[in-house]
């Protein structure tokens, strides 16, 4: 337990599972279009930016 405390074990296989997730939500769409799916969830998750002068 303790290699798996300092490691970060349990945050790392957090990820993973939720990873599987929506592995399993968009099936497919992952395989043929995974450029263009991966994009749109980086933008859900990309600050709107505004210059301020």
């Amino acid at each position: 337990m303790a290699w798996q405390r300092a490691g970060g074990y349990s945050r790392r296989a957090g990820v993973e599972s939720q990873m599987a997730r929506w592995k399993g939500i968009l099936g497919d769409a992952l395989r043929f279009h995974s450029d263009a799916v991966l994009n749109r969830m980086l933008g859900l998750g990309r600050p709107n930016s505004v210059r301020v002068a």
